[in-house]
């Protein structure tokens, strides 16, 4: 998992390298992208109405700071009447702002405005203000500024309903019913009360959030138990993550009550999005946990290993996207022009796709290892030279322990291209040798070697008699050679080395009773006593009479037994052999059961 936040790391520096850089007013307002010096002939606004919501922000923060002849300049007015009303308009204006509009200033960053139907270009309608039967537009108009360039300004339409809403705002304002304290002071441009008002709220919504959750989980108990689950301990892992929404929400309408300023609206609105944003990429980020990690045990129990490493793998990209999704949401409610930051994304994405391409190359290469299940973690495989047990199927690597213990990391790409044996998926093993008799062993001796060998692996209980191939191929070299070919019937490497074992000293039993021997690598002088020089011709004499009786009967096992006698034999050699240690215990394992 560390190399996964790693890979995430990278990503999020390669995505902030590609956001554009933000500009800021004296006011503190950040400015869009497209105001910034060198992207537009048109000379920056220092007061940032370049853009709609860039406008009633800095109003409101203007008149905030009582700064009536700053806040004038908002205003479509005259230079004079600016001069001369101000001090009159501005505060009027903001009460009306602050207790009855009705929008949502974020949407209108665009420097050219958003297109609405029946509003003429050159204009935007950015909400409504809303005062007992009174309601009016909030328009605002675009023009030129000689030391500005184009600019957006409050229009005068909106300015010429200002009296008759500000006398509706003014006699329905709740402060007015409130203890002069709370309402006198303020903090931050808020009176107190409101502030009162949001810290109250705060154990309000937590109950309530808590509230939500415990009704949840009646239906969810209820589900549990009509499928036999006794808890609901997979829910544990969530409430956190819901309550921190469910909270945040709560809050959000408790706060619709308090008529807060629509500066501090707005900021409120900014942060409430952030927490409701986190929650809701935390619930996302628990529930895909949860619910594919479900899969994955599911999938592991019925033996599909490939399939739960795949749904590993998947959980992690995905993952990955929903925390990508979650630092974009966040750079939007924050007020980053995500346009243009998506651009430099795609941008900062070349960059990293011609940077990482061996990286990329890997990711994808995991996903076809899981897919096509080729592999599966547990299966023993030979990459090349090297084999060993797969433990692990990474996003940039697959984790293979070999015989030697050592834990050798092989590039998803690499896997995905080279010729993988996997020896897990062996039905039987092959079990193929040359048996290399002396140059002076006679044809008759030959040919009852060959003869009793395909009859012992005709015979034995652990080899596919279908497959056996006892041939001679070759007779020079120093030895007549023959090749025996045939499969194992077990999985297992360990009994396969065992029958492979019993089959060799076998060989060698019917090499000794041919009255011939193995071909030797060097050439030696033997000097044998006259007792085992008979005895071996007489087991070569008692080979050759037997392969004359045959000849004679026309029962001569060649090129192969008769389908017959292959039926007559299969079996009848036991494996274990009599005197072995297992087969005694076999026999008394039976006789208790």
């Amino acid at each position: 998992m560390t190399s996964f936040f790693r890979q995430i790391a990278v990503s999020l520096l390669c995505f902030a390298a590609g956001l554009p850089l933000a500009a800021q007013n004296p006011l503190g307002q950040i400015l869009p992208p497209s105001t910034t010096p060198g992207k537009s002939n048109d000379p920056a606004d220092s007061l940032g109405r370049s853009t709609p919501s860039g406008t009633i922000v800095g109003f409101l923060e203007a008149a905030q700071e009582s700064d009536y002849g700053i806040a004038a300049q908002y205003l479509q007015m005259s230079p004079a009447r600016r001069q001369s009303e101000a001090e009159a308009i501005v505060p009027k204006l903001k009460l009306v702002l602050d207790k009855a509009f009705v929008g949502n200033l974020r949407s209108f960053d665009q420097p050219e405005g958003i297109p609405q139907e029946g509003v003429p270009p050159g204009r935007q309608k950015v909400g409504i203000i809303s005062a007992g039967d009174v309601e009016a537009d909030v328009e605002l108009v675009r023009v030129s500024d000689p030391s500005a360039g184009k600019i957006w300004l409050i229009s005068a339409d909106t300015l010429g309903k200002l009296p008759e809403l500000y006398d509706q705002v003014h006699a329905r304002q709740v402060g007015n019913r409130l203890p002069r304290v709370l309402v006198k002071h303020q903090f931050a441009g808020m009176p107190l009360w409101q502030w009162v008002g949001l810290l109250v709220a705060i154990p309000i919504a937590a109950v309530a959030g808590w509230l939500v959750l415990a009704l949840l989980q009646v239906p969810l108990r209820w589900w549990a138990r009509r499928r036999g689950q006794h808890d609901v301990a997979s829910w544990r892992s969530v409430p956190g993550p819901v309550w921190l929404v469910a909270g945040t929400v709560f809050h959000r309408a408790c706060a619709a009550y308090l008529g807060m300023p629509l500066l501090q609206r707005h900021y409120y609105f900014i942060v409430v999005s952030i927490a409701f944003i986190i929650g809701a990429s935390w619930t996302s980020w628990r529930a895909i946990q949860w619910s594919l990690r479900r899969v994955r045990n599911r999938a592991l129990s019925r033996g599909h290993s490939g399939t739960g490493s795949l749904m590993l793998l998947g959980e992690r990209l995905i993952k990955a996207a929903v925390f990508v999704m979650t630092v974009l949401a966040v750079f939007s409610a924050l007020g980053f022009n995500m346009t243009t930051a998506l651009a430099g994304l795609g941008i900062g994405g070349l960059a990293i796709g011609f940077g990482a391409q061996k990286t990329i190359e890997n990711l994808f290469g995991g996903v076809s290892v899981l897919g096509d299940e080729v592999i599966r973690v547990g299966d023993i495989c030979r990459f090349g030279d090297r084999t060993g047990v797969v433990e692990d199927i990474g996003l940039r690597s697959t984790r293979v322990r070999t015989d030697e213990r050592t834990l050798l990391a092989i590039p998803n790409g690499t896997v995905a291209t080279i010729n993988v044996e996997n020896l897990s998926r062996r039905d039987k093993l092959l079990f193929n040798t040359k048996l290399g008799l002396g140059t002076e062993t006679r044809a008759d001796h030959l040919r009852f070697v060959l003869s009793e060998i395909r009859r012992l692996l005709y015979s034995h209980t652990k080899v596919e008699t279908k497959t056996v191939r006892v041939r001679l191929i070759d007779i020079a070299s120093g030895a007549h050679t023959v090749e025996i070919f045939c499969y194992i019937l077990t999985q297992d490497f360990n009994e396969f080395a065992a029958v492979r074992e019993d089959l060799l000293l076998r060989m060698i039993d019917l090499v000794e009773e041919s009255g011939t021997d193995l071909a030797q690598p060097s050439q030696k002088l033997y000097v044998a006593r006259d007792s085992e020089g008979e005895d071996k011709k007489e087991k070569a004499d008692q080979a050759a009479k037997k392969i004359a009786e045959l000849r004679d009967r026309k029962q001569l096992p060649f090129p192969d037994f008769s389908e017959e006698h292959i039926s007559s034999f299969r079996g009848s050699i036991d494996y274990p052999q009599a005197e072995s240690v297992l087969r005694k215990e076999q026999q008394n394992s039976g006789s208790r059961e």
